[in-house]
Order: structure tokens, then C-alpha cells, then sequence
């Protein structure tokens, strides 16, 4: 089981960027996904979640109208695009997949996101 996020890097407040995430490894489209964030000294926060179909979204409110989750299921794959971003957007970002009936959680291991003039 595999989940690899991709994407991130230093932009200027205000910046775009779209994080990936790659699952391989288990039966992706039974999976409700879901990007966390943990900034230095702070616990790990959920940022948006979408469902199996991609039919229902939820954002946290210090995201929502500048970040959009989706998902491709046929190409095992779940992206957050992030806009106008500011600095306390500042973060180590997670993919997070679970299961809807066993409730089994998987992780990737983070993609780092600075916003930083």
C-alpha cells in the first residue's frame, strides 16, 4: 500500500499550487480521501475531505474558497489545488485514505508547502 504526495515547494503569498497524491496498492474508489496539514509545534489539522465519488467535498474553514479536493478513479489519484495561498499556510501536507467499511487508514508521508515572499 502506497500513497505519494507530490507537489509541493516555495511560493509568494497570494500563489497557486496543486498537491498530488498516487494511491497504489488497495481498491482506491472505496477509499473516502482526505488532505491533513501540520505546521512546526502544532497538531495534525484536517484540510478537506471528499467522498468516494467525489460527489460530496468538506474544507475547514481557514481553507474554504481558496482550496478545491478532487479525485480521478480511474487514475488512482486525489489532488488539492491550493489558491491565493498566505503564509500560515505554511505546512507539511498529508494524504490520508480510508476505508469506508473497515474504517483501515493509510498516510502518506507529507509534502512540504512553504508561503514565503
Amino acid at each position: 500500500v502506497q500513497l505519494v504526495e507530490s507537489g509541493g515547494g516555495l511560493v509568494q503569498p497570494g500563489g497557486s499550487l496543486r498537491l498530488s497524491c498516487a494511491a497504489s496498492g488497495f481498491t482506491f474508489s472505496n477509499y473516502v480521501m482526505s488532505w491533513y496539514r501540520q505546521a512546526p509545534g502544532t497538531e495534525r489539522e484536517l484540510v478537506a475531505t471528499i467522498t468516494t465519488s467525489g460527489g460530496l467535498t468538506t474544507y475547514a474553514d481557514s481553507v474554504k474558497g481558496r482550496f478545491t479536493i478532487s479525485r480521478d478513479n480511474a487514475r488512482n489519484t486525489v489532488n488539492l489545488h491550493m489558491n491565493i495561498l498566505k503564509p500560515e499556510d505554511t505546512a507539511v501536507y498529508y494524504c490520508q485514505g480510508m476505508d469506508t467499511i473497515t474504517a483501515r487508514v493509510y498516510w502518506g508521508q507529507g509534502t512540504q508547502v512553504t508561503v514565503s515572499s
